[in-house]
Parts: structure tokens; C-alpha cells; sequence
């Protein structure tokens, strides 16, 4: 579905996005539109969507936007938002070939995180049941970052960004590091 837009105005709803906020009811509906909403995000399907959105309230401090239900108890939509960024997400339908990563085995796909305290958050997010994958640990490129698997089987990139450095110089922070193994 492609909602056209006209100046500022939803042209499908007839909505003036510039008043949108988080109490607006239209905003998941006009996540297509350039006029409002984010041009990416991310949708993810879990086994187990109502547990997943406790555990992502927990490890992350996530908060629940909406929830939607489908059929058989299932979750069929629902939001949250981390920080300033809303992530969809809900149960796997096979039917739909909606799967998520422990059905399929495993994902490629990892979603990246900034928070002001990576390794606090890290340890509350392996407190809730995440597996770690990569230690959290300063990197040649500025941020103090680690990688966790969910519960569920998604991958999360947690970071802190320490410095800011020119393209040059993480090409050769990047060049050292690479040069020892």
C-alpha cells in the first residue's frame, strides 16, 4: 500500500502529520507516507510476541505503543518503542509465511541500539534471558558496543558512542587491527 501525500496532508486520510505525536491513532497507518512517520522500521516476527515485549521492556526499557490481537491468543501487531524508535513486531502466522528466527534458524539480521550505559544494558538484557554473542568491549570505531541474542533468536548490537574520528582515522585504527590477526 502507497499512501500519497500532498504538501503535508495524508492524502489516504486526510491527516496533517505535523500534529502527530505519540497519541496519534493514524501514525501506524501512515508509516508509508514521507510526510510522517520513520522512512525504515524495523518489523520482527517471534514466537512468543507478548513474552518478547516483556522481555524488551525489561532489557531495554521498551515501551508498549499498541497491541493488536490476532487469532488462537497470538499477538497480530504490535509496537514498541526504544528510545526515540518504534520497532513492530509480532507472533509468527506460518500461514502468512511470517517466521521467526528460531522457526527458520537463526537471522541475519541484527538491530544496533545506543544507549548512555552499553554495559548496564547488556547486563540487564542477559539478567531477562539474552544469550551474549559478542562481549561488550571498545572498538576501533569509537563506540563501546557488545552483541546479544534475545530469547527469541533476534540480534542486538549494544553500543555507547565514546569518540568522534574522522573516516581516515578509523580506516587506520581499522588497518592496525586488522594488520595483528
Amino acid at each position: 500500500m502507497k499512501l500519497e501525500t500532498q504538501g503535508n496532508k495524508c492524502l489516504m486520510y486526510k491527516y496533517d502529520p505535523t500534529a502527530c505525536g505519540d497519541h496519534c491513532l493514524w501514525r501506524p497507518h501512515c508509516l508509508w507516507c514521507t510526510a510522517c512517520g520513520a522512512a525504515v522500521t524495523p518489523y520482527l516476527i517471534v514466537n512468543g510476541a507478548a513474552r518478547a515485549i516483556d522481555f524488551y521492556k525489561q532489557a531495554f526499557g521498551a515501551t508498549e505503543v499498541v497491541r493488536i490481537a490476532g487469532p488462537g491468543g497470538k499477538i497480530g501487531h504490535a509496537e514498541i518503542k526504544i528510545g526515540d524508535s518504534r520497532i513492530m513486531l509480532a507472533d509468527e502466522f506460518p500461514e502468512m509465511d511470517a517466521r521467526g528466527p528460531q522457526t527458520i534458524g537463526g537471522t541475519p539480521v541484527g538491530l544496533m541500539l545506543y544507549f548512555e550505559d552499553a554495559d548496564a544494558v547488556t547486563a540487564r538484557a542477559i539478567s531477562a534471558g539474552a544469550k551474549v554473542l559478542r562481549p561488550v568491549q571498545d572498538q576501533f570505531y569509537g563506540d563501546r558496543s557488545g552483541t546479544i541474542a534475545d530469547p527469541f533468536g533476534h540480534k542486538w548490537t549494544i553500543a555507547t558512542h565514546k569518540e568522534d574520528l574522522s573516516p581516515e582515522e578509523i580506516g587506520k585504527r581499522a588497518q592496525a587491527m586488522f594488520a595483528k590477526k
